[in-house]
């Protein structure tokens, strides 16, 4: 565990006030009409800026060019330094800048944001006669969007018309409403596209595609039809990424088949089908679990050309992986090696976590060295999934392992790496090294997150070290962790069943003042307290707040009140909160039934609770251990035929359950008070053949019984029994 040690290291361009542009029409209506943006004086605050001093101490040749003083300017880290050196160039004799170098100077200023500057460049070149075209404009546009000024960004097209005289043209225009959609301003995008029109701009089919783009983005695909429309008023015909867009917005959606609809009309234009389209269409058939049909899609496109690429190996790996085909996936991702192909670090971080699921930790591990061997270098993620599955599998060391090798290829923990170490070694019986890694981690500058302090919390409620979980539950306040619903209900838990209910309580009211609901695990918890105890009243008032809260009883609520109800001996009630859970449909567990077997046993009414194990048999979870026991125990204490009790052991065996040596002794003792030792010695064998005794371990048990010392025989064979199996605890 040495991991431990390896862990412990302005002036704005905007529009003007009022445009008085009329809005544009669709049948649709899916656009507004142009709203108003705040307008600053923008003219003004171009002129208004100064500029810089010239004093400079450059480096360049007396009889430098132009590329050589671009190149210059763009090595600049700093306002300053880039502006010195373009007003030291401009006063060179013979050097006049030309329109390239001021886009360089603009270019450098937008980059670093000094926007001022930039304006006054501006105002220079019409100083100086040197005119703007719309690649100077498009400058300012990418250096708004850098910044995220999009009014600023709209803005520029009043500058170009009013300032400069500069009519914007389509590609502005288009340029401008993709940067509005990538930034997701769609009501600047409408106002734009509004302003397109109004103006009598000419469209182009990259506008309507940047438009149908916007619908995607915004979720309104559905208005794509009337898109569609709108470019047969301008005898512009849909594209391929007119379509493909369409069909990624409505996949994108959760509507394959309006997407596939789509395809058709794709189809039936004549407009060939890209590789961007095939792979979005299987990412369609994916996302809805069709795989079959995503894989008949690529072999179909296949045979017309279409030759799969990453993203397609990528998208479906993914899909098989999301639905469950997990040995389908990694069959592909073979053939996906073979054919030269690779995949990104998402896929394979996708296919090593449904391995692990799975429960393939060898495969994923495989998986994960094809990574590392195929230069796709693993992140954080990568090993964290790892690192969490084998700590859930117990296998400390080598998430341990995997930790330090995580280390040394210099990408360090995370939270989420601690708590899932700490988190393993709590489940494996190391509290005392998990609370040593917690505190490291602190020391190391790590905030621990609610999960982490919520494992700790339960590792220690598990143990009974309440005070010292209570210590963690204030820590977190004082440290500015938010404790969650998980975190008041570990401890709700922890103090109900160390009987210590009043705090329970006042925990549980506790989590309702700081505006927690409590939910079915949280009254659960309260309400195994007050049934076990036998306060039936109690138990009932608190179903009654739980329902009334909008939690309805769950299957464990049930059990918690059948379990209440046979502790008091009010077996008629418990039969009936039964027959409620099964007409709701609820998939029992045997501790559901239990109980109630042992209370019918206790009042001697061993038909109806051999009718209610038969029933459980058939309606709800296979009996367990206790359930064949309490019935063994119940049939050989009630006095009922010897019989029955005979062919219940043989029972137990076909199912592989070992019968009690204190309840087995009660039969024995029967049956040699009926005369019955060679059903007896049938019994005995039975067992010594079910769990394959050696020869030599059957001898003994033989031997005892042969000279009719049936106790030491018993004794030898119980005795046996714990050794293969010291979890037993039958004595």
């Amino acid at each position: 565990m040495a991991f431990s040690s390896c862990l412990l290291q302005s002036h704005p361009f905007v529009l003007p006030a009022s445009l008085n542009l009329p809005p544009l029409s669709l049948s649709s209506k899916s656009l507004k009409p142009i709203y108003i943006i705040p307008h600053t004086e923008l003219l003004t605050s171009i002129s208004a800026s100064t500029s810089p001093s010239p004093s400079l101490t450059h480096k360049l040749p007396p009889e430098f060019t132009t590329e050589q003083l671009i190149d210059a300017i763009r090595q600049k880290n700093d306002e300053t330094a880039a502006l010195n050196l373009f007003h030291w160039a401009s006063k060179q004799p013979d050097f006049k800048p030309t329109l390239p170098v001021y886009e360089g100077i603009i270019w450098k200023l937008g980059h670093l944001g000094s926007f001022d500057s930039m304006k006054q460049i501006l105002e220079d070149m019409r100083v100086s006669n040197c005119s703007p075209n719309e690649g100077t404009f498009l400058i300012f546009i990418k250096s708004y969007q850098k910044q995220h000024l999009y009014d600023e960004a709209v803005g520029v097209l009043y500058v170009m018309e009013q300032a400069f005289g500069l009519k914007p043209s389509s590609y502005t225009y288009n340029f401008l409403l993709n940067v509005l959609v990538e930034g997701k301003k769609f009501e600047l995008f409408e106002s734009v596209l509004s302003m397109m029109f109004a103006r009598g701009v000419e469209p182009e089919v990259s506008t309507f595609n940047i438009w149908i783009k916007s619908l995607r983005k915004f979720h309104q695909i559905r208005y794509a039809s009337s898109v569609i429309e709108e470019m047969s008023n301008y005898g512009l015909a849909p594209d391929v990424i007119t379509y493909t867009s369409i069909m990624q917005g409505y996949i994108e959606e959760g509507n394959l088949e309006a997407a596939l609809r789509i395809r058709e009309e794709m189809i039936a234009a004549q407009c060939p089908l890209s590789k961007k389209t095939v792979n979005i269409l299987i990412l369609g058939y994916c996302k809805e679990g069709r795989i079959e049909e995503a894989l008949n899609l690529a072999e179909e496109m296949w045979v017309e050309g279409f030759r799969p690429d990453q993203t397609t190996f990528n998208t479906l790996v993914r899909g098989l992986c999301k639905f469950g085909h997990v040995k389908h996936a990694l069959e592909l991702f073979d053939l996906v090696l073979q054919e030269g192909f690779d995949l990104n670090t998402v896929t394979y971080n996708t296919l090593v976590t449904a391995l692990c699921i799975n429960g393939q930790v060898d495969e994923a591990m495989g998986v994960f060295n094809q990574m590392i061997s195929r230069d796709r270098s693993p992140d954080i993620v990568s090993y964290n999934i790892l690192i969490t599955t084998l700590c859930n599998e117990n296998q400390m060391e080598q998430a341990f392992e995997i930790a330090c090798i995580m280390i040394d290829k210099g990408i360090l923990p995370d939270v989420h790496t601690f708590s899932s170490l700490i988190r393993g070694l709590c489940l494996t019986k190391n509290q005392d090294l998990a609370y040593e890694l917690f505190h490291g981690m602190k020391t190391a500058g790590y905030q621990p997150i609610a999960f982490t302090y919520n494992v700790l919390i339960g590792s220690l409620c598990s143990r009974g070290k309440l005070d010292r979980a209570l210590g963690l539950f204030k820590e977190m306040d004082s440290s500015g962790c938010t404790r969650d619903v998980v975190t008041y209900n570990t401890l709700i838990s922890g103090f109900s069943k160390n009987k210590r209910i009043e705090e329970a309580e006042e925990i549980f009211d506790r989590m309702i003042l700081v505006g927690l609901q409590p939910n079915n695990i949280t009254y659960n918890s309260l309400l195994y307290h007050y049934c076990k105890v036998g306060d039936i009243k109690k138990a009932t008032d608190i179903v009654q707040t739980m329902t009334s809260n909008g939690c309805e009883p769950d299957v464990a609520t049930y059990r918690a009140l059948i379990q209440g109800f046979c502790n008091v001996g009010r077996i008629e009630i418990a039969i009936r909160l039964l027959i409620t859970i099964q007409t709701k449909g609820m998939v029992l567990a045997p501790q559901t039934y239990n109980p109630l077997l042992q209370q019918l046993f206790k009042q001697k009414k061993t038909k109806a609770a051999m009718r209610l194990f038969r029933e459980m048999k058939e309606k709800g979870d296979p009996p367990d251990a206790s359930s064949y026991e309490t019935v063994f125990r119940g049939l050989c204490s009630c006095g009922g035929p010897i019989g029955e009790a005979v062919d219940f052991v043989i029972e137990m065996t076909e199912k592989r359950v070992t019968p009690k040596f204190s309840t087995f002794i009660m039969l024995a003792e029967r049956l040699r008070a009926l005369s019955m030792e060679d059903t007896l010695v049938m019994l005995v064998e039975r067992i010594m053949d079910t769990y394959l005794f050696s020869e030599n371990e059957a001898s003994m048990v033989k031997g005892f019984m042969k000279i009719r010392k049936f106790e030491d025989a018993l004794a030898t064979l119980d005795g046996i029994l714990n050794r293969r199996n010291p979890k037993r605890g039958y004595k």
